[in-house]
């Protein structure tokens, strides 16, 4: 999701070569509005590379010799973290540090690095601890969570024992279209969107709805990132970025249910999504990246909500069948 629309937002702003890095088997059906760019050679190339094979990363890094690296790449799913924590584990920690090791060591550039963390890190934050600011302690509640950690003081590391330009971003919720999921707001909006459709029973299923989360649209995010390689940027910095509407996931999913065209949903809680340990206030300070770069969101709650549900609308109607994970 978020490097799709990154994507889009540079190819608009800045006359960059764009390179997106991916996997052979990565699924393009978020940037398919962009492949004939990518085709006709029009300021973007994708190239293959893996984080879990660094001469993939030579390559990649050879290939395209960048001035600016969006590390955004990382098994993401926190619920399937607890499944898959290995996989979740390399690909996210060494993952991170094979990628800055070869950037370390190719000659001839010194890129800007926005390496991207997570405010999963913070994890169950105690209430006198919130809202939360870059200084609190980690507390991470998931393996994904984790390998977060992990990630965010790797590049740190980079950043104070080798001179590289790194900064690390803590990002708190940002949805919208081209969300995948099996994040709750998108499995949400697209069980909604199959109901409408008639595809299945007018009953959505839930995990925990008693999180406290602060939403932000995924293009506000991106402006985001853009604003923190560009405006005197500081490496080693870290900073927390974040919406300004904060709500349960009650309160979110009540929302969707209210824009909807079918008013006989019911909600069902099932055993399967829930988390066996789950960070629940998700509340952040963000004063510190707002002053740095002037950035604060510009996108409503409801518009994201609106356009997210719209996104899935749109994908059931065209695509036919999906699981209701």
């Amino acid at each position: 999701m978020v490097g799709s629309h990154l994507a889009d937002y540079l190819l608009s702003r800045t006359d960059w070569d764009l390179f997106g890095m991916c996997r052979w088997r990565s699924p393009l059906d978020n940037v398919a509005h962009l492949l004939e760019r990518a085709n006709a050679g029009d300021r973007l190339r994708f190239l293959y590379g893996d984080l879990r094979d660094s001469m993939s990363l030579h390559a990649v890094v050879d290939d395209a010799r960048p001035d600016y690296v969006f590390h955004l790449a990382a098994q993401s799913y926190p619920t399937t973290s607890f499944s898959s924590p290995i996989d979740t584990y390399d690909t996210n920690v060494q993952g991170t540090a094979r990628l800055l090791e070869v950037l370390r060591r190719a000659k001839g550039i010194d890129p800007v690095i926005h390496v991207c963390a997570s405010s999963e890190v913070y994890g169950r934050v105690p209430k006198d601890k919130v809202p939360i600011d870059e200084e609190c302690t980690f507390h991470p509640a998931s393996p994904y969570a984790i390998s977060k950690v992990g990630t965010d003081l790797i590049g740190r590391y980079h950043a104070e024992a080798y001179g590289q330009k790194v900064m690390t971003t803590r990002m708190f919720t940002h949805t919208g279209p081209r969300r995948g999921d099996v994040f709750a707001e998108s499995t949400f909006a697209k069980q909604i969107a199959m109901i409408e459709q008639g595809q299945i029973a007018p009953v959505v299923k839930v995990g925990n709805l008693d999180s406290m989360r602060t939403w932000s649209d995924v293009r506000d995010a991106v402006r985001a990132y853009y604003l923190l390689v560009t405006i005197n940027p500081h490496p080693g910095a870290y900073y927390n970025i974040g919406g300004d509407h904060s709500c349960t996931v009650g309160d979110m999913l009540r929302h969707l249910l209210s824009i909807s065209t079918r008013k006989d949903i019911k909600v069902e809680i099932e055993q399967e999504r829930l988390r066996p340990i789950d960070a629940d206030l998700q509340v952040p300070d963000t004063r510190k990246f707002r002053s740095h770069t002037g950035w604060k969101p510009e996108i409503p709650f409801e518009q994201t909500m609106c356009d997210l549900l719209d996104f899935w609308r749109a994908r059931v109607k065209a695509s036919g069948s999906f699981l209701t994970r």
